[in-house]
């Protein structure tokens, strides 16, 4: 039996036109944004699999191509599908930023960080540059590395700083390891970035590392 002989309050896009989006299930959100399963699977029941494959919806999102596209029912369009919702999911985040307050809004930065940069397997090491309103300006992924580090050179910032007119910049960077707490070298290099943005009048706002569910903020914790 297809989804749409179903009784009409158990469908999830019934479900969400009278309850709301947040009642439904992570398979029945999954489920509206493949829209179709196959011959033999609805879209429902290729959702649950997708879940149970991958130990939830966070093992799911993560998932290469390959991976995903290895689940039968889904293949390339419902990779496509769910890349481009993990998308607009970022952007959302990051219009909120441009039309707000950055660092005044700490829960919309740290969310906007964690879906930019929880999922990288090697460390990155990204900017946002903020005007004298700390609105966001730009983000931007300035360096890669290997699972360990990578490579940060303050001058490089100075000159994206100064190219986007920025009156200050927060930076961040993951750890792959998923453990947020800050390295030495991770306070040594913010000290010469801080050093740097000095010199060209930009403030350095906030170092924030990203590890697997947790944050950490070296204003929080009084390091700049």
């Amino acid at each position: 039996m297809g989804v749409k002989d179903w009784p009409a309050a158990e469908r999830p896009r019934e479900k969400l036109f009278d309850h709301g989006a947040e009642t439904l299930s992570d398979a029945e959100l999954l489920a509206l944004l493949l829209r179709s399963g196959s011959r033999r699977r609805s879209a429902l029941e290729v959702s649950r699999t997708l879940l149970a494959r991958f130990g939830g919806l966070r093992g799911a999102l993560d998932a290469d191509r390959e991976a995903l596209s290895a689940v039968p029912g889904l293949g390339d369009a419902g990779f496509a599908a769910l890349r481009a919702a993990l998308e607009l999911g970022c952007r959302y985040l990051e219009s909120r930023l441009r039309r707000g307050d950055a660092f005044g809004s700490p829960a919309d930065t740290r969310r906007f960080l964690s879906a930019r940069l929880r999922g990288h397997e090697r460390e990155v090491f990204a900017c946002l540059f903020l005007d004298n309103r700390h609105r966001l300006i730009r983000f931007e992924e300035l360096f890669r590395g290997t699972v360990n580090g990578a490579s940060v050179h303050p001058r490089e910032i100075a000159k994206r700083a100064l190219h986007h007119n920025a009156a200050a910049v927060i930076i961040a960077h993951n750890h792959p390891s998923g453990v947020a707490e800050p390295s030495q070298a991770d306070r040594a290099i913010t000290e010469r970035i801080r050093d740097v943005m000095g010199l060209i009048d930009v403030r350095l706002m906030d170092h924030l590392v990203v590890g697997d569910g947790e944050i950490v903020s070296f204003a929080e914790r009084g390091w700049i």
